[in-house]
Order: C-alpha cells, then structure tokens, then sequence
C-alpha cells in the first residue's frame, strides 16, 4: 500500500502545480478576452485575406460603414467590366449618402469605354477621379483607420491593415500620387490623346532604360504586352537599336533630354 499511496500524494502534487500555473494564466487570458470584447471580431491590426470572395464582402461592409471619405488607388489599365458594374452601385451609394470619394487609376484606363462610362456616371454624382502614369499601389482607404492593400503574387488575396500609423504611410502615398495625377476626362480630343500616348511613351523609355523586361513594363503601366512591345518597337526605330537590350543601353547612356526625344519622335508613335 506504501508505493500507492506515495503515488496518490505525487500525482495531487503534480496537480496542484499544474493549477497554480492555470491560475496565473487567468489574468492574461481575462485581459485578452476584455480586449476582443472592446474591439470585436476581426479586429487585430494586419490580417491577410485570401479569398477574393471574402476580400468582395468585406470591402462591401467597409463601403457601408464609410461615413467621410472612400480613397482608391487602382494600377492596371482598364478596370474589368463585372468589377465596375459590382463598383457602380456600390459607389453611388456612398456619394449619396455625402461620402466624399478620390480614385487613382492609370493613363491607360481612359481608352477603355467602360471605364470612362464609369467615371461619367460618378463624377456626376460628386466623386474626384484622376490618371497617373506609374508607380500606383493597389489600395482602398475608408474613413483613414482602414486599409485594404494588394498582396504581392497572390492574385484576389489583400492584407487588411487597421495599424495607425501605417494606415496613415497608405494615405500619404495615395495624397502623392493625387497631385501628381491628372483629371480623368470623360471624353479625350484627339489632343489629349496624342499627349497621352507621349507620356505613356516617355515612361516607357524610362523604364526601358532601367533594364526592365516588356511584360513587367506593361503591367506597370496597365496596357498589354503587345501593345507595350509596339512602342518599344517604335523606340528602337527612333535611337536606331537592333534589340531592346540595345535600345535600354543607348537611353541609359544618351541621359534624359535624348531619352526624351526618342520618346517624342515621330517614329516612336504606332
């Protein structure tokens, strides 16, 4: 009976270690259950969304609670049909109910029909929409606390971002880009399409210069890659390069006024 009774007495030993250990967790564990039930669910500063879906509803929810200002910067040309009409009464909603509304996109958005009939209906409505060249992040920003920012190579998924202080890096990236960009107009004289399709050019010698490859080009600047090839072809002509490996040596070494004019010759634009 002495061996048994020496093992009753080590396990209550054990056991009551293992209660004083859980009871200083209890103070830990209160605090955290406190401070979910302040911020709610969903709540914590930076969470990945994966599911385009989720990522779908959640900007819906957010749109609804808008309450002063909706912030969009959208990189990639053309906005998809199915996104603009999803957009559309979303967007229209928010302008009613006085929410004022920025959007970014890129030059190349404004040769997509869909797209400009888009920025007519909410521009009539009160919304502010401009165009940039490069260098757009994909991002929403609602009210200032929340932000919504594309994942890299993960196609649908977002990171939702409620920090502070990097909700406010998002927004003063989005106010840079905003005085850089130009006002999306609903129709282009053939002008402004010619001024355009020169800027477009001059960034793509600048990127070219910089090494970069076509299909990374092109989707900086939100066109195809066969469009994009179309003006480097067009480049190459007018500085006299047999390959684009050529044509990114002689705009690096020739500086940025000769860059410039190989950009505006007229054997650049096809």
């Amino acid at each position: 009976m002495a061996p048994l009774a020496l093992l009753v007495r080590e396990t209550h030993d054990e056991m009551d270690r293992l209660r004083g250990r859980l009871e200083a967790l209890v103070p830990a564990y209160e605090a955290g259950a406190a401070l979910r039930e302040r911020t709610g669910p969903g709540s914590c500063e930076l969470e990945t969304v994966t599911d385009l879906g989720a990522v779908r509803a959640l900007i819906t929810e957010l749109a609804a609670g808008c309450e002063r200002e909706l912030l969009t910067s959208q990189p990639g040309g053309a906005r998809p049909q199915e996104t603009l009409q999803e957009a559309i009464g979303r967007d229209e909603s928010l302008l009613a109910r006085g929410v004022r509304m920025r959007t970014i996109y890129q030059h190349t958005a404004r040769y997509s029909r869909p797209t400009a009939a888009y920025v007519e209906r909410v521009t009539a409505l009160g919304a502010q929409v401009r165009t940039l060249g490069d260098g757009l992040m994909r991002m929403l920003i609602f009210d200032g606390h929340t932000g919504l920012m594309a994942v890299p190579d993960r196609t649908g998924a977002a990171l939702v971002v409620r920090e502070p202080s990097v909700v406010h890096f998002m927004a003063s990236a989005f106010e840079r880009s905003w005085l850089k960009a130009e006002p999306f107009p609903t129709t282009v004289s053939p002008e402004a399409a010619r001024t355009l399709s020169d800027e477009l050019r001059q960034t793509i010698v600048r990127l070219l210069s910089e090494g970069l490859e076509d299909k990374v080009i092109a989707r900086r600047l939100g066109m195809s890659e066969r469009t994009c090839q179309r003006h480097i072809a067009g480049i190459m002509r007018a500085v006299g390069a047999k390959s684009r490996f050529q044509a990114g040596y002689l705009l690096s070494a020739a500086g940025p006024a000769s860059a410039a004019e190989a950009a505006e010759g007229p054997a650049a634009g096809s």
